[in-house]
C-alpha cells in the first residue's frame, strides 16, 4: 500500500525551535499552529510543562503539522536528535553535580563530653519499637500514585451529549459502547469548554472498546463531549482498574505492564491506524512504540515496568512481551 503523505515542515528544525526557542511557541508557529501557538507564547511555554511535553512529542515522531502530517526527515533524523539532547542534558546534570559538590561542607560534629556519654550509660536500655515491613507495591498502587483514584462512573445515553469527569485524578480510562450507524467520537474539554487536545474515539457506526485521557492532555481535563447518533454507553475508571497486558484482542484497549525490559511484538490486521503507547509517566520515556496504517507485523523496544499500554486498533492485534 502507498506510503503516507510527509508534510513539508522539517524534523530537524521543528526539533530546534521546541528546544532553543519552545518557551516562546516558536516551533507551533512553525507547524502552523497558531491558535495553540498564541497560547504556548502568554503562558512561556505553560510555565516550562508545555515546552518539555512539545519536545518529547517531536523526539518520539507523535508531533505533527497542523494538517496531521508526518514531519519530513524523522527517520532520518531521530538519532541524531536524541543523541545531541541526550548528551546536553547529561552534561548538565554533570556540571550541577560538580557546582554542587564544591559548596561548603558541614562543620563536624562536636564531640561529646565524658560525663555525657557516662550518663548515657547509666541510663536504662528501652526496645526498639519493631517496624513493620513496609507494603509491597503493585502495578495498581503505582498507577493510583501517578494519576488518582476514584469511584468508577457508569452512565448511558442517546444522541450527543455531555459528561462531567470524576475530580480526584488526572487521568482515567472509558469503556464506551455505541450502537449507532453514523459518526461516533468523544472529545476532552477543560472547564471553560476548550478542548485539551484529546480525542479518544472518532468512527463510523458501532462501537466497542476501551481509550484514555489525561495522558497527552494541554489542559486540565472536566468535561467528555459526545457526538452520537445512536445509543451509548460510558464507563470511567481509574488507570489502576485496567486489566494485565493482553496477548490478543480487538479494537481499542488499555492495559497495565509490570515486565522488565524488553521488546514487544504485535501484529495487526486492521485497515486504519494502528498505534501503541506506553506511559511510564516519567520524563524523556519513548512513548509511542507503533503508529502504522493498515496491517501490521513488527518488534519494537519495550520499557520497564509499571506502565500503561494503550492500543489502538480497528482489527484485530497480538502483542508479545519479552
Amino acid at each position: 500500500m502507498p506510503n503516507p503523505p510527509i508534510s513539508q515542515k522539517s524534523f530537524m528544525a521543528t526539533w530546534l525551535f521546541s528546544w532553543l526557542l519552545g518557551i516562546f511557541a516558536v516551533d507551533r508557529f512553525y507547524l502552523g499552529k497558531s491558535g495553540t501557538g498564541l497560547l504556548k507564547l502568554v503562558t512561556f511555554g505553560g510555565l516550562g510543562i508545555w515546552w518539555l511535553v512539545d519536545l518529547i512529542l517531536v523526539l518520539v515522531g507523535a508531533q505533527r503539522d497542523k494538517h496531521g502530517l508526518t514531519l519530513a526527515g524523522y527517520g532520518q533524523f531521530k538519532k541524531v536528535a536524541w543523541i545531541v539532547t541526550g548528551a546536553v542534558t547529561v552534561l548538565s546534570m554533570i556540571v550541577s553535580g560538580i557546582n554542587a559538590g564544591n559548596g561548603p561542607s558541614e562543620s563536624p560534629a562536636a564531640v561529646a563530653p565524658a560525663a555525657a556519654v557516662a550518663d548515657a550509660a547509666d541510663e536504662p536500655v528501652v526496645d526498639e519499637p519493631v517496624v513493620e515491613a513496609a507494603p509491597v507495591d503493585t502495578v495498581q498502587s503505582w498507577a493510583d500514585d501517578a494519576f488518582g483514584t476514584f469511584e468508577v462512573v457508569s452512565q448511558t445515553g442517546f444522541g450527543d451529549n455531555l459528561v462531567t469527569l470524576p475530580a480526584g485524578a488526572t487521568a482515567g480510562i472509558v469503556t464506551a459502547t455505541h450502537d449507532g450507524s453514523s459518526n461516533f467520537s468523544i472529545s476532552v474539554l477543560d472547564a471553560a469548554n476548550a478542548s485539551t487536545g484529546q480525542l479518544l474515539v472518532n468512527t463510523i457506526g458501532a462501537y466497542n472498546g476501551t481509550t484514555e485521557y489525561g495522558f497527552s492532555s494541554f489542559g486540565e481535563d472536566a468535561t467528555l463531549q459526545i457526538t452520537a447518533d445512536g445509543n451509548w454507553s460510558l464507563t470511567i475508571a481509574p488507570i489502576s482498574a485496567a486489566p494485565g497486558l493482553a496477548a490478543s484482542g480487538a479494537g481499542d484497549g488499555v492495559f497495565l505492564y509490570d515486565g522488565s525490559t524488553g521488546k514487544l511484538t504485535a501484529t495487526h490486521d486492521g485497515s486504519s491506524n494502528f498505534a501503541i503507547i506506553e506511559e511510564t509517566d516519567e520524563l524523556f520515556s519513548m512513548g509511542l512504540l507503533v503508529n502504522e496504517i493498515g496491517p501490521y507485523s513488527g518488534t519494537v523496544p519495550l520499557g520497564s515496568g509499571p506502565s500503561a499500554i494503550v492500543v489502538s486498533a480497528d482489527g484485530n492485534w497480538t502483542l508479545l512481551a519479552e
